[in-house]
């Protein structure tokens, strides 16, 4: 090919070239899918635990990781009182219950399950609102104490939930 129809090659493909650089999609699978032009605030009640087993850091726990992860992936502000959206709720379950049978009829690992209930309320648009419940558990070893590994397993359960119940209301997805 001679250089004057490379040359004319080039220029002809250039502006395609440029037109399909901006055509690239993006995507974003953290974060809200919030207008930020109509959203600025968000109210977080505490969530109080009415299951009938407690287990007290749990709620500090679970309602920290909600703030913190609405705080680092938002831009709202979190305020007491009138808002445009506001997430209440309570935690309605935390339970344990034997998982696998051994030869011996007990039971080789136990199910500890958390359940909370949220109620989201988008004073802007009521079609968006939010009631219901949220579940999430980790299995262990029945030779394991409970108190041994509880710690653990509120963390990993109470991510979980949080990113759920965000990816309900905030994620929009």
């Amino acid at each position: 090919m001679s250089g004057l129809k490379k040359y004319f090659i080039w220029i002809a493909l250039l502006p395609l070239a440029i037109l399909l650089q901006g055509c690239i999609p993006s995507y974003k699978f953290n974060g809200s899918a919030l207008n930020y032009d109509i959203y600025k605030t968000i109210d977080i009640t505490e969530f109080p635990i009415r299951a009938a087993l407690v287990y007290p850091p749990l709620q500090q726990t679970f309602e920290n990781k909600l703030l913190d992860t609405v705080t680092r992936q938002t831009r709202l502000q979190e305020i007491d009182g009138n808002a445009d959206l506001e997430m209440t709720g309570e935690i309605t379950g935390y339970s344990l219950s034997p998982q696998s049978v051994g030869q011996d009829a007990y039971a080789t690992e136990t199910r500890l399950t958390i359940t909370v209930r949220v109620k989201y309320t988008d004073s802007k648009n009521p079609s968006n609102d939010i009631d219901q419940s949220f579940s999430a558990y980790r299995q262990f070893s029945s030779t394991l104490m409970l108190t041994d590994v509880q710690d653990d397993l509120c963390n990993e359960i109470c991510d979980e939930l949080v990113n759920l119940i965000f990816n309900a209301t905030l994620g929009n997805w």
